[in-house]
């Protein structure tokens, strides 16, 4: 269960794929609700067809809004403490939020917000009134105040021996106490997002094990010794102190502080009864299949439930403390966010920059490093190079990058023993933090990451303009993928047995299922395995090494199913890729082939990346220095724009530049239209438009004497001032500086982001 836990971040990137904005952001708050890491989406507030009437004054504002606004006050003021999180607690839009994404997890199915039945309103606001006034306990086994639309148990009318049973062994945690975790998180998650170190990448919205791998392509190239660091003790539980005080240096809430203090302090009910004690396990010659409720969920499928034995060793570990439950993984980056800030602090400190050094020679340590659009290579330096440090962290794992001696790596190793000892409590030694060579690789998040020799041929312009090519040397970062480690994996899920020479196993859990299922599941595995090796300079290798993994696995489960003997003759009849159908006997058909051709099923599909050519290659999109997840971006463009000296700056520099807004531009058309007659459409340039307006207002002969009236001077000056607040001089006698913008589109592509709508 915490593998899976685990590596739901990780593959979210490649499930769940994510749109960009591509239009202005509005005014509005709601315009973020898009982009916050929320499950959920705005709801209507409308009441019930024949519902209670006491809804709509309960539910004023929608949910998710009120989420959006608490995400952009604590990035506005990141630096500010909080102390009125309790307000947000007597909102019942968040515990109807929570009570919707608690029952998806509960039932596998959505509930809408007008199909919340009157008793499970009821019970959630008789559970926030409990949360304010201190009644609620954690881990109730008797005493609920809602319970799960599934849970249909009579609690009074059970027998002595099963209420011991319930209140002395191990239970799921209660449908009640995981909607306060939900409410709990929902607050608490936007004001300590705003504060994080942008070096911790686990259990954070849009961050993944793939945003690590990027980071050290990016910024980890030319060290030489690397400090990797097993803190995941630390998950296993701290101090509640340490946790409370954590908390305390950004909230000052008494009522949520005593929450989650008693949430932490509660003891775990874990036992077994003696009746399962007492019961032997019988084997079954014939083992039935499982016929789920109509509310049950159903369990992952094959493929998933095989790739979350893939999980790398830095993300297996999940930490569940008390009865925090969903909040554990936050609390944990709360109480490790002291040890970022701290190798932050630290990474200045070390930074010695030196001149004769080829980059990272500037005082202030933060000049690009050569070529940004490679910046995996490093020419070669000196005896004397910058002396630089990075770090990152991720979940319980860290790793330190040193440019420089040895010995510079152990005093930082000495220092983080000592810091971690007086903060953590917890006993580190050399062991515990190795300090390696970048030559023998370094092992993170299944990836090895070692350094190659290269002599580039590098062209730059001299003086006169002439290209000069010359052969360069350096080094270049390499992030691969661990062959030993996949193999390592598939041996543990008894996909194949032997080291030197691996051989594929049959894959008997898929023996009742059809080929045409069986090839699916497998190709959503190979899918996904190829996407979790995505940034890997061997992906085409390793990927094509699982295909053969998978498709001898295959060979040898069809090879048992329909008596073939071997995987000679079941690459024979299906082909390569297994996309034939295969016979049980001599001339009869399995079912599925029957009803292939009578057209009630699709064909077989053939396995994928059975050939290495076929396999896509690595991912080298350049990755940005100051990167950060869209959702942070959207709000931080939002409050930039908020502020009214950066539109008034956004102006003048249109003024400057004589660009015009496409909201100013589309005014001027319209107005030009309706008061002069002057029709423009989006093919017209602006010189066209401007001869236009000369020949109305200038007029010629008899005809211009007969509109000197009062009426059409007030229009030439209104057009006049139409024009100027679009950025130009006076129509008439100034030359519109535009000449390289021709088209109206292209105004609204130059200055799409620049202003927002003017109402």
């Amino acid at each position: 269960m915490h593998r899976r836990l685990a590596l739901t971040r990780t593959i979210s990137t490649f499930i769940n794929p994510k749109t960009h904005l591509k239009t202005p952001i509005s005014d509005s708050p709601q315009a973020l609700l898009l982009f916050l890491p929320f499950s959920s989406s705005p709801f209507s507030t409308r009441p019930r067809p024949g519902g209670t009437n006491d809804r709509p004054p309960l539910l004023r504002d929608d949910g998710v809004s009120i989420c959006a606004k608490l995400w952009v006050e604590n990035f506005r003021e990141p630096e500010k403490n909080v102390y009125n999180l309790s307000t947000y607690l007597r909102r019942l839009e968040l515990w109807v939020i929570a009570y919707q994404k608690v029952c998806a997890d509960e039932t596998g199915a959505y509930m809408p917000k007008n199909s919340i039945d009157d008793a499970a309103f009821e019970g959630l606001i008789s559970l926030r009134d409990a949360v304010l006034e201190n009644r609620f306990r954690w881990g109730a086994r008797l005493e609920f105040f809602i319970r799960s639309p599934k849970d249909k148990t009579d609690l009074e009318s059970l027998s002595k021996r099963k209420i011991r049973t319930l209140l002395t062994t191990t239970q799921p945690a209660a449908f009640q106490d995981r909607i306060v975790q939900e409410v709990l998180l929902m607050i608490l998650e936007p004001v300590y997002e705003a504060r994080f170190s942008q070096k911790s990448y686990a259990f954070r919205p849009g961050r993944n094990a793939h945003t690590v791998l990027r980071v050290i392509r990016r910024s980890f190239a030319g060290y030489l010794w690397y400090v990797k660091g097993d803190l995941s003790t630390i998950l296993d539980g701290v101090k509640v102190s340490m946790v409370i005080g954590a908390l305390m240096r950004d909230v000052r809430d008494k009522l949520v502080m005593d929450l989650i203090k008693s949430a932490l302090v509660t003891p775990v009910i874990t036992g077994r009864s003696p009746e399962e004690d007492k019961k032997k396990k019988k084997k079954r010659k014939y083992q039935k299949k499982k016929v789920l409720a109509e509310d049950e969920p159903k369990p992952d499928p094959y493929w998933l439930t095989t790739f979350f034995g893939f999980a790398p060793e830095e993300a297996e570990k999940v930490p569940s403390w008390g009865h925090c439950g969903v909040l554990s993984p936050l609390l944990a980056n709360i109480c490790l966010d002291e040890l970022d800030h701290w190798m932050e602090g630290k990474i200045k400190e070390f930074f010695r920059p030196s001149k004769t050094d080829v980059i990272w020679n500037s005082p202030s340590g933060e000049e690009e490093q050569g070529n940004t659009s490679w910046p995996e290579f490093v020419p070669t330096s000196g005896p004397d190079k910058t002396r630089k440090m990075d770090y990152i962290r991720y979940g319980g794992h860290i790793l330190i990058g040193v440019r420089g001696p040895r010995a510079d790596a152990a005093t930082i190793r000495k220092q983080l023993i000592e810091f971690c000892d007086e903060k953590y409590a917890l006993k580190l030694d050399n062991e515990s933090l190795p300090i390696e060579h970048i030559t023998k690789g370094i092992m993170f998040l299944d990836h090895v990451l070692c350094r190659r020799v290269v002599y580039p041929t590098l062209r730059y312009t001299a003086t006169g303009g002439k290209i000069i090519s010359e052969k360069g040397v350096g080094t270049l970062l390499s992030v691969t993928a661990s062959l030993k480690q996949c193999v390592r994996q598939f041996r543990k899920l008894e996909f194949l047995k032997g080291d030197r020479d691996p051989d594929p196993q049959p894959c008997f859990r898929m023996f009742h299922a059809t080929q045409a299922h069986t090839n699916a599941q497998m190709n959503k595995l190979l899918a996904t395995m190829a996407e979790w090796y995505r940034y890997a300079d061997n992906r085409k290798k390793v990927v094509n090494f699982c295909s053969y993994i998978i498709r001898g696995s295959l060979a040898k489960l069809y090879a048992a199913k329909y008596k073939l003997r071997s995987r000679a003759k079941v690459y024979k009849i299906a082909s390569r890729n297994l996309s034939r159908p295969l016979k049980e006997k001599k001339g009869q058909s399995p079912e599925y082939h029957n009803l292939m051709r009578m057209g009630l099923l699709d064909s077989i599909d053939g396995l994928m990346f059975t050939r290495l050519s076929l396999v896509p290659e690595p991912d080298y999109t350049p990755f940005p220095k100051d990167w950060r997840p869209e959702h942070e971006r959207v709000i931080l463009e939002y409050i930039k724009l908020e502020n009214q000296e950066t539109l008034d700056r956004q102006r003048e520099t249109l003024r400057e530049e004589g660009l015009v807004t496409p909201q100013d531009y589309i005014s001027m058309l319209v107005w030009n239209y309706k008061k002069n007659s002057i029709f423009a459409d989006r093919s017209m340039t602006i010189e066209e438009l401007d001869q236009r307006a000369r020949e109305i207002l200038s007029g010629s002969g008899d005809q211009a004497l007969k509109h000197k009236d009062k009426e059409d001077e007030e229009n030439a000056d209104r057009v006049t001032l139409a024009a100027q607040m679009c950025g130009f001089c006076n129509p008439i006698d100034a030359n519109i500086n535009l000449q390289s913008v021709t088209q109206p589109g292209e105004y609204m592509e130059r200055a799409e982001y620049l202003m927002p709508i003017r109402m």
